[in-house]
């Protein structure tokens, strides 16, 4: 999911409560993954009926759905948003890595948008489409960062955006998994390595 167009949610109370359910329903599927969200596990976290829990949302694929759109909003908040302060071009690029750095090293337990990437990558449905629309659009962050890197002149005018996107996400990917069998700091390590490779190979 992009920074533009993201939905409207509940004002007032009803909000306060739909928060308060999504803010569960998020570090139960941190653990167990989308698949794993139980409306009975989670009306009991939250002290509520399982007919209280639909109220808010009609179905456990709307609370599914819910869930995702709340992981790509915290990931965005976290990686994307405070990269904006810096300069468009390597410094931006740069600090938009280092940031999603820091959320893999936060979400070690688990990250919410990569087990959802695992889980219905093979599947059809609405959670496949969102699932697809909210790494389309990371992707399609990571490429406009890339080409404005390659406009300032820090990258190749040559630069192919979409292999150094996927250069980049694949890295990531890799710190991820090592950091959950190996532990982070030697990942990190590794990672922190194979990026500063891959800059220099980019640049002029």
């Amino acid at each position: 999911m992009t920074t533009e167009a993201l939905p409207a949610v509940p004002s007032g109370k009803r909000a306060t409560t739909r928060d308060l359910i999504l803010d569960h329903a998020y570090d139960l599927a941190r653990h167990d993954g989308l698949e794993g969200l139980s409306i009975g596990t989670l009306a009991a976290d939250v002290g509520m009926s399982k007919s209280g829990v639909f109220a808010h949302f009609g179905s456990r694929e709307d609370l599914q759905l819910a869930v995702l759109d709340a992981g790509s909003r915290r990931f965005m908040a976290n990686v994307l948003l405070p990269a904006l302060k810096q300069p468009r071009g390597l410094p931006r690029l740069r600090a938009i890595v280092a940031n999603w750095f820091e959320w893999s090293r936060e979400h070690q337990s688990g990250c919410v948008l990569l087990s959802a990437a695992s889980e219905y990558d093979g599947r059809d449905g609405a959670l496949h489409d969102g699932v697809v629309q909210q790494q389309s659009g990371w992707r399609g962050e990571l490429q406009k960062a890339i080409g404005q890197a390659v406009q300032q002149g820090h990258l190749h005018a040559d630069t192919d955006v979409d292999q150094l996107a996927f250069e980049i996400y694949a890295l990531m990917l890799g710190l991820h998994h090592d950091a959950g069998l190996f532990g982070f700091d030697k990942a990190g390590r590794l990672t922190t390595a194979a990026l500063e490779r891959l800059w220099r190979s980019w640049q002029p």
